[in-house]
């Protein structure tokens, strides 16, 4: 009868005790985080902000006419007269910008950075001067490409492409890719360019190929990120 007792006890003890509890998912949680940040980044190149560090937008006047085009598009009704206006004026100014990079990614290319290019251009709001090496150095040779070749097409280069030349001073490859630039990019067209007929064709291609994307998948990248994450940089 004790025995009975002792082990009933027992049972009962052991029934009494607090379930574990259950451990919160953590995997669902990742996976958003990183969803986020990929829509994020998506939308920082799509954009491509000329100053990485300027997250009031205000510094360049480029930067600054963009954000304001976002924030104005975000008021107006999708679908509308009005929205698809400033849907071709977003389009237009981001076509300027999207002409630098593919120039950057000709050269690159070029170079034998085929495979890496996409990672060497890639500057974000996270990129800082404290990540440099040779800002210095990387800030002059930026100077020699904007007064000795048309890559940027005569306007103020934009800073976001220090850290792409610091990168490039890193890999020793720096020089090699400002002679190319002059080649490929010269301040006024020459003979010598002229006399160059596959340059012009490397360019050619590679230009079509950069810009095969159409308005729509750029339109699908700002309804993936809402607005505020797509000016989050």
């Amino acid at each position: 009868m004790g025995d009975r007792t002792m082990l009933s006890w027992i049972c009962c003890s052991y029934c009494d005790r607090d379930e574990p509890e259950e451990k919160a998912p953590i995997i669902s949680e990742t996976l958003l985080y990183f969803s986020q940040e990929a829509q994020r980044r998506r939308s920082e190149q799509t954009n491509l902000w000329s100053e990485p560090h300027d997250t009031s937008h205000t510094e360049r006047d480029d930067d600054r006419e963009l954000y304001n085009l976002l924030q104005k598009r975000s008021r107006v009704r999708r679908g509308s007269q009005g929205y698809r206006r400033l849907s071709l004026d977003i389009q237009a100014v981001r076509q300027e910008r999207r002409d630098v990079l593919g120039k950057w990614k000709i050269i690159l290319e070029s170079l034998g950075f085929v495979s890496e290019a996409d990672s060497l251009l890639n500057v974000t709001s996270a990129t800082s001067y404290n990540s440099m090496s040779n800002a210095p150095q990387a800030k002059g040779l930026l100077h020699t490409l904007a007064q000795e070749t048309s890559i940027f097409d005569n306007k103020m280069p934009a800073e976001r492409y220090i850290y792409v030349l610091d990168r490039l001073i890193m890999l020793d490859a720096a020089q090699d890719f400002v002679s190319k630039a002059k080649i490929y990019f010269p301040r006024e067209c020459s003979s010598e360019t002229e006399a160059q007929p596959e340059v012009a064709a490397v360019l050619l291609k590679k230009t079509t190929e950069i810009s095969s994307f159409t308005d729509e998948e750029l339109e699908e990248v700002d309804e993936e990120a809402p607005l505020s994450l797509s000016l989050e940089l």
